[in-house]
């Protein structure tokens, strides 16, 4: 609860701090490498690679990876499990309807869709399916990128984002 609080008030801090760089538009092509701050999974650090194009000012397409791994165990027990989300991604990018003309801001909310795998393991046991498990995998994102240099920025996303609902990474536009 505390790093939520602390992200909280980072980002607060950073939205009373602006100067003027690089907002979304067509043919920005995006690259964020992220971390999730907690696991659908009860383990383990989700980490993520997406990558979207600028088909408009204010859409942007693309795909994502997401990858967690875990292991636990104790004297006579070993546990384990793996996930990997691999989809299509999509964004609408809102700073022009929300009349937002920080140029280092970009506000965005989208979907996405892929097929999620999921193992658990442990001494005599293996289980791949249920809620959690091996299938489709719809998801919904909201999240905001600061820029604090034209190519390079920070972001913070919240929603169902493959292993995870909470993510913060770097931002990098080329």
């Amino acid at each position: 609860m505390k790093n939520f609080f602390a992200v909280g008030l980072v980002v607060a801090l950073t939205l009373v701090s602006s100067t003027a760089f690089g907002q979304f538009k067509k043919g920005d092509n995006l690259l964020n490498l992220g971390l999730g701050l907690n696991s659908y999974y009860n383990g383990g650090i989700p980490l993520s690679v997406s990558l979207e194009h600028g088909v408009t000012n204010e859409i942007s397409v693309g795909g994502i990876i997401d990858y967690l791994s875990y292991h636990y165990g104790y004297i006579g027990s070993n546990y384990n499990f793996n996930a990997f989300f691999i989809g299509a991604r999509g964004s609408y990018h809102f700073n022009k309807v929300l009349n937002i003309n920080d140029k280092e801001w970009d506000i965005y909310a989208g979907l996405s869709l892929g097929l999620r795998s999921v193992n658990w393991n442990d001494n005599n046991f293996k289980y791949s399916n249920g809620a959690y498990g091996t299938g489709l995998f719809l998801g919904v994102h909201a999240g905001a990128r600061y820029y604090f240099s034209p190519k390079v920025g920070g972001f913070f996303e919240l929603g169902a984002l493959g292993s995870t609902n909470v993510r913060l990474g770097v931002a990098f536009k080329f």
